[in-house]
């Protein structure tokens, strides 16, 4: 008997087929017929993969196009304060603390010159004509100065302080207007000059002191602070954004090396040569862009450290040293102030070349002794120690900077050497011994601050080499970035389109 198939009796539902491994259940609609139930769509993150090929190429692509529109911009910010910081320190505040600088120093040696001048009187073959003569140099030195650093300032405060020492000024030569005149009206020829003379040059010595000179350094402080201020936060800014483009380049150059995987495994294609192409230009354009920050960072380091602070620095020292020069004048000129000269003068020596020592004899006795150092541990503080341990990198720089403060040091002692014969006369009783020993020491002097202008043109040509390289090293960033982005960009969608487009014919 043959078996026949029973078809179900009315209201028994049919059994539903098995489901399809890893698919959702099929079952049967109202007709019979069997359908599929959806998928049900992915939540959460799922959500934000791609499924598809097309889709996995165009999310490549975008967060290629991301990455390097990223890259592109910390680059250029990184150029812009590299530049910036260059313009303050090289251009702008740099230049003008060094014009207020030399004024400083002009000033002192207005009022050094003018000790002198009354000092030496009207007698024939004195000096009295070369000392009026260099005041007189001097003090359009100084006016030159403050034009400058008053044309430079780009701030109100800087300008009204600019003034104010013009104004100073004047009134200070009237003073020593006075006082010269005053001198040459009385025949002063040899000893000390009448107290009239003498009141008249304290009035312009302590404008001078308590006025002018506190003013001037304040230009020279104020714009010193931007210097520092904008080197440390533009260098910073520099080093951040190499930084940056360090992490934003690999992270592109990731993107672009697992797409070029991915293209290779699904379209069985070995390379795509357009993304090869993006690849290396977007690898050349880290690698370069890395090292030019790291040049400009260099460049700054130097600019600031091996360049502006010495030369700011020895100007302080020549000023001061001057200064000093002047005290000694002084201390001869007003033997009611000589005690207080000679504190000042010690107090200015030690500023300079700082031994420990209670009194000046002291401490001329320790300047004269052994004062050789190596770099970077010298025996010595001040402005001369701070210099002697000053780092740098070049060996033959360091060299001659080692030679130059060795010439120096040895200036220096015959400075101090002088000071304390002169010192030992006038507490003898031999006065004008003592101011012809001054005058012989001028020459020593003089070389002395020879040595400190030699040794501030050295830093002078560092901070120069500095700058230019610091302007060179950005020159043509801001039209390298924009063509390198985009040819980046069109070799990427030059590889991209032909897949998609095989894609979609596969399909």
């Amino acid at each position: 008997m043959t078996a026949v198939q029973q078809a179900p009796d009315a209201g028994q539902t049919a059994p539903s087929p098995p489901a399809r491994p890893g698919g959702p259940p099929a079952r049967r609609g109202p007709t019979g017929r069997l359908r599929r139930t959806p998928e049900t769509p992915p939540t959460g993150v799922a959500r934000l993969v791609p499924r598809t090929a097309s889709a996995r190429i165009r999310t490549l692509t975008a967060l290629a196009a991301v990455l390097l529109v990223a890259l592109l911009a910390v680059s250029w910010w990184a150029i812009a304060n590299a530049r910036e910081g260059v313009r303050v320190i090289g251009h702008d505040a740099g230049p003008q603390v060094v014009a207020t600088g030399d004024l400083y120093f002009q000033l002192t040696d207005m009022d050094a010159q003018l000790a002198n001048a009354l000092l030496i009187g009207g007698a024939a073959g004195g000096g009295r004509d070369q000392a009026l003569a260099r005041y007189n140099e001097n003090r359009q030195k100084a006016g030159d100065a403050l034009l400058k650093a008053a044309k430079l300032a780009d701030e109100r405060t800087e300008d009204n302080t600019a003034r104010d020492v013009l104004d100073a000024l004047g009134r200070y030569e009237r003073f020593a207007g006075q006082a010269l005149l005053l001198d040459e009206q009385s025949g002063h020829a040899s000893g000390p000059p009448s107290q009239q003379v003498i009141e008249l040059y304290q009035r312009a010595t302590d404008l001078m002191k308590l006025d002018l000179l506190p003013k001037a350094y304040n230009l020279t402080l104020d714009n010193g602070t931007l210097v520092r201020h904008t080197y440390e936060d533009k260098r910073s800014a520099v080093l951040t954004g190499r930084t940056w483009i360090l992490v934003t380049g690999l992270a592109l150059l990731a993107v672009l090396v697992a797409f070029q995987l991915f293209l290779a495994a699904r379209f069985r294609r070995l390379l795509n040569l357009p993304l090869v192409a993006a690849t290396l230009g977007t690898f050349v354009l880290v690698v370069a862009g890395t090292a030019m920050l790291s040049g400009q960072a260099d460049h700054l380091r130097k600019a600031k450290q091996e360049g502006f602070d010495s030369i700011l620095a020895l100007s302080r020292t020549r000023a001061i040293s001057n200064s000093a020069a002047a005290d000694e004048t002084r201390f001869l000129l007003d033997p009611g102030r000589a005690d207080a000269y000679e504190q000042v003068y010690l107090s200015k020596s030690q500023t300079v070349l700082y031994l420990k020592a209670g009194n000046l004899t002291e401490y001329n006795t320790a300047v004269q002794k052994d004062l050789s150092f190596e770099p970077g541990r010298a025996p010595f503080l001040g402005f001369l120690g701070t210099e002697a341990n000053r780092p740098t990198e070049s060996d033959e720089r360091r060299a001659q900077l080692v030679d130059a403060l060795n010439k120096i040091l040895k200036d220096y002692q015959k400075v101090q050497a002088n000071d304390r014969q002169m010192r030992t006369l006038v507490h003898g009783g031999k006065r004008d011994q003592a101011v012809a020993a001054r005058g012989a020491s001028a020459a020593d002097f003089t070389e002395y601050d020879r040595s400190l202008q030699a040794l501030a043109q050295i830093h002078q040509k560092a901070f120069d080499e500095a700058v230019e390289d610091g302007d060179g090293g950005t020159r043509g960033w801001y039209a390298v970035l924009p063509i390198a982005g985009i040819v980046i960009a069109v070799l990427v969608l030059i590889g991209v389109r032909p897949r998609l487009a095989e894609y979609r014919w596969s399909k």
